[in-house]
């Protein structure tokens, strides 16, 4: 397990970006950093704060720790969007390797007051940080965000919120989406080029579900680092446990049913991986972190 900090610098760096999925459950988990494997390729296990709370921390941090001490290859455990500070620290305390503030909701100085106490927080447990400037729409948990109350982010906002808290990560609303796109997704690929100009700190993409190749393609090219893959999930994790039974409606041994799941899952993260460029990508960050050391 990782710290996110170097691992996004190294993203950025070398062209590629490093894919996040929102795990569910063990057999997600293993699957994320199994795929990652087979590719050599880093990988960020992503936790919402509403999965936090149905399983909880000393659950979600086994699962993390037994996978990635067996794995040859960088895994970080990241918290996404969380608006609780309390939440945060635990997740720090716990095992995580690396923590989100999205106060983007409130003012600018506001915001940035309350993603300094977090900045506090990351220094003490020495794990990466997220932040958010700018409100991305659509559905994020229990997070919505209308299309209306959307606000792309400022570049200018975007490099004075940075210069303040040194974050391994940025998140910002250029354009993209949480949940299924209605209509094509009008990504501000200027925005994107322009914020990470001022800034040089890797972003992360939200809403990564239902891009096209050539999208995620510009937007890595522009500096985005960290790509979010969450309700694509959500899909596969549903439908690949129905699909199995309707395909097999007389077994009912559980575990062929979950494997036909897990099989499915993996193939979601193998491919993202692939397209993302974090093919080969591990052992590359692995040997940098032995060359500063």
């Amino acid at each position: 397990m990782v710290n996110m900090k170097p691992l996004l610098r190294h993203a950025m760096d070398n062209g590629y970006a490093v894919a996040a999925f929102n795990l569910v459950d063990f057999g997600t988990t293993k699957a994320m950093v199994e795929a990652a494997e087979e590719l050599n390729a880093p990988v960020i296990c992503q936790t919402s704060a509403k999965t936090i709370k149905y399983w909880s921390h000393k659950e979600i941090v086994s699962w993390v720790r037994t996978v990635a001490e067996e794995a040859s290859v960088p895994v970080v455990l990241h918290l996404d969007h969380c608006k609780d500070i309390e939440m945060i620290e635990a997740c720090a305390k716990s095992g995580w390797t690396s923590i989100m503030i999205d106060a983007s909701e409130y003012p600018f100085e506001e915001n940035l007051e309350m993603s300094k106490r977090v900045r506090d927080i990351a220094e003490k447990y020495n794990v990466g940080m997220e932040a958010e400037l700018g409100q991305i729409m659509g559905v994020e948990d229990d997070m919505v965000v209308d299309e209306a109350d959307s606000v792309l982010t400022d570049p200018e906002d975007a490099k004075k919120f940075c210069d303040a808290l040194d974050l391994s990560a940025f998140a910002c609303a250029v354009g993209t989406a949480h949940g299924f796109y209605k209509g094509e997704p009008q990504v501000d690929f200027d925005r994107i080029e322009a914020i990470n100009k001022l800034t040089r700190t890797p972003m992360a993409l939200h809403g990564g579900t239902g891009l096209s190749d050539e999208t995620f393609a510009k937007a890595i090219a522009r500096g985005s680092a960290k790509v979010n893959i969450s309700t694509n999930l959500k899909h596969v994790f549903v439908e690949s446990f129905i699909d199995y039974h309707k395909k097999n409606p007389d077994d009912f041994e559980p575990l062929r049913v979950i494997d036909a799941q897990y099989q499915a899952c993996k193939n979601l993260f193998s491919g993202f991986i692939e397209k993302f460029g974090g093919k080969n990508q591990g052992a590359a960050f692995l040997s940098s972190l032995k060359e500063v050391a």
